[in-house]
């Protein structure tokens, strides 16, 4: 059977230990571990592969050994409670000795968990998982993480009553971040909070959310935009260093002022065009930087970035990097002109 949204979160949660086995296959192979983890530790308990519940076993062994799946499945352990026989990274090519424990599983036998990477719709395992009476097949996309998903996270970090201006920045962090990196960055948030009964803010989001080479080229477009001219090279030789190449900066810096543009060219429009900032981080500073930039520099910014960008495609021998931190500084410079 197929179990997809919120009936698969569900039973990540409180999986049944008399289903016969449950297949996670999707793209995404951090996002299919998570699950993986969250279902085994929900069925055998924190103590369940200390006391040997858990077999644990690569699709590429079930091709050297196809028993060895069913023989985890009957096994008989020493300790009592619900068991696991877990296969990963399964291909069609394990899809003999899968289907055979499937067939053979009978109550009081080892769930059998198994994992994959995106499986067709014509795959062997993928279709016997799916036309199983007592068994679950859950595809992991690699779409944004849903609300019930993101609160999920947050309660298993322990993180409770969350404001909504914090909960749409955790939102938006949720949907920019790989999931386990939106894990870790939960339990950061739940230490920062730790023992402090006050509400949590943006402010703190965003004191817990990592950096990344993305939040540095975000930083040298608010330098420009803030007119920090001192600011840009020492930055600009940063990102050298981190092989951030010029047309990046350039399309980034492009975006940036078409977006100070929209707003700024449109009062009445302008909150349509702020919701539109993914980033909650740049958001209340890029409108900050907006009320400095009147239109006709902001319409001469852009056509500054678009000689540059012509520049940097063109067969100029000039150095791409020094085209861009010169353009970046004369952009800054505009913002300082009155």
């Amino acid at each position: 059977m197929k179990l997809a949204g919120r009936d698969a979160t569900r039973y990540f949660q409180r999986p049944d230990p008399a289903r016969t086995g449950l297949l996670i296959h999707g793209a995404d192979a951090m996002r299919v571990a998570m699950r993986r983890q969250e279902v085994i530790a929900a069925l055998i308990g924190a103590e369940g592969e200390a006391e040997m519940r858990l077999s644990r076993m690569s699709g590429g062994d079930l091709r050297r050994d196809a028993a060895a799946l069913l023989d985890a499945v009957k096994a008989q352990g020493f300790f009592p409670g619900p068991r696991v026989a877990f296969v990963e990274d399964a291909t069609d090519a394990a899809a003999p000795a899968i289907l055979s424990a499937l067939q053979d599983w009978a109550p009081g036998d080892a769930q059998i968990v198994i994992t994959a990477n995106l499986l067709k719709p014509t795959s062997a395992i993928r279709k016997a998982f799916e036309g199983h009476k007592n068994a679950f097949a859950v595809a992991i996309y690699d779409d944004p993480p849903t609300t019930e998903e993101i609160e999920d996270a947050l309660r298993r970090a322990g993180l409770a009553a969350i404001p909504p201006d914090a909960m749409a920045d955790l939102g938006a962090l949720a949907r920019a971040l790989d999931p386990g990196d939106f894990r870790q960055t939960l339990d950061k948030i739940a230490l920062y909070k730790f023992q402090d009964t006050s509400p949590l803010t943006p402010a703190d989001v965003a004191a817990c959310a990592p950096a990344t080479i993305e939040a540095e080229v975000d930083e040298i477009l608010h330098i420009v935009a803030e007119s920090r001219v001192a600011e840009i090279a020492p930055v600009m030789q940063r990102l050298s260093g981190q092989g951030v190449n010029a047309v990046t900066l350039c399309i980034g810096a492009t975006r940036h002022f078409r977006t100070l543009h929209a707003a700024m060219a449109d009062p009445a429009g302008a909150q349509k065009v702020w919701n539109g900032v993914r980033n909650f981080k740049l958001r209340d500073r890029m409108q900050a930087q907006a009320r400095n930039w009147p239109v006709h520099k902001l319409e001469t910014a852009l056509g500054v970035l678009m000689d540059a960008d012509l520049t940097l495609r063109s067969a100029s021998r000039a150095p791409a990097l020094a085209v861009m931190e010169r353009t970046l500084i004369r952009l800054a410079m505009l913002g300082r002109a009155r």
